[in-house]
């Protein structure tokens, strides 16, 4: 369902969640490993405590897609989501960048700089044409 009275936000939240759902988030739930293959990082000899991380960084980010999903109807009723998604979005910005400056990721993170800011402008965007 989309919010007549307030469309951009309502499509922004059902297509970025969508998205981040399937390209992120369920799979460092359920294969950190194997996401992290795909997006290019050399895998340590121990794995325990990457898979771990992976898995808490996946359930977090259902976690933050439960309720975007939930606000997508009616964004104007669920503004904080729309915030959490900005603030989320800025920081995933700088974590990627600074990585980048420190020459610690694969050129595949490097890239989600561009994403992340995008979906912080989108969202800023969204919330602001509530």
């Amino acid at each position: 369902m989309i919010d007549a009275s307030c469309p951009f936000a309502s499509w922004f939240l059902w297509i970025a969640s969508s998205l981040f759902l399937l390209a992120y988030a369920l799979p460092l739930l359920f294969a950190p490993l194997a996401w992290a293959r795909w997006f290019r990082w050399r895998l340590p000899e121990t794995r325990a405590l990457t898979v771990y991380l992976g898995r808490c960084t996946g359930a977090l980010a259902c976690t933050l897609l439960v309720f975007t999903f939930r606000a997508a109807p009616h964004p104007r009723e669920h503004r904080l989501v729309l915030e959490e998604v900005v603030v989320a979005a800025i920081l995933m910005t700088a974590v990627h960048a600074w990585g980048a400056l420190k020459r610690q990721q694969p050129w595949t993170e490097d890239v989600e700089i561009v994403l992340y800011a995008a979906v912080a402008g989108a969202a800023w965007f969204a919330l602001r044409s509530l």
